[in-house]
């Protein structure tokens, strides 16, 4: 009985750190294929900046290109008050296709960041599990190449984000906007 209940407790343990990494990642994932404009349509996160920050938060703009290394470079615009801010993130690949890691140099922060579905010409979801000295995060991230995604996308988008852990209130469709949507070309 002892021996059972401590291979129970083995395999539970065994599947949370697998849970872990057991983020999906595109089938056949073409790197060169993710570049490109995007928007930011949809944004969930259990994070504490989230939580304070969501209410204030609009749709923004990504640009993502490949550096020569066959990395991506992630450049994203977006409103802060009256003010476009541009952020640039360096997103290293791993041994998986679609798999990435970055170092956010301001916070210390890890994140592995996992293209979980694409079909390249229209969406992207995008999971990232965040480990910092104060605890550990979830984010996902809708993009489209357009500023509107059918309801299908974004219940699936908001699906898949429930299946992560998260709840309705740490969801969230962003609202449009043209502020900032030029100045990322």
């Amino acid at each position: 009985m002892q021996t059972m209940l401590l291979s129970i407790l083995g395999l539970a343990l065994l599947g949370t750190l697998h849970a872990q990494d057991g983020i999906p990642v595109q089938a056949d994932f073409q790197q060169d294929k993710l570049t490109g404009r995007w928007y930011s349509i949809g944004l969930a996160s259990n994070s504490n900046w989230f939580k304070e920050k969501r209410h204030l938060m609009k749709m923004c703009t990504t640009i993502i290109s490949t550096t020569a290394e066959g990395n991506l470079e992630v450049t994203s615009t977006y409103p802060k008050g009256d003010q476009c801010v541009t952020r640039n993130s360096l997103y290293t690949k791993t041994e998986q296709p679609g798999r990435f890691s970055y170092t956010n140099p301001r916070w210390g922060s890890k994140h592995n960041v996992n293209v979980v579905e694409t079909n390249y010409e229209e969406y992207a979801l995008v999971a990232t599990q965040i480990s910092k000295s104060t605890g550990s995060s979830t984010m996902v991230l809708l993009y489209s190449r357009t500023k509107e995604l059918s309801p299908e996308r974004l219940e699936m988008f908001t699906q898949f984000s429930r299946e992560q852990g998260l709840t309705d209130d740490e969801i969230l469709i962003l609202p449009q906007t043209d502020k900032c949507m030029a100045d990322a070309a």
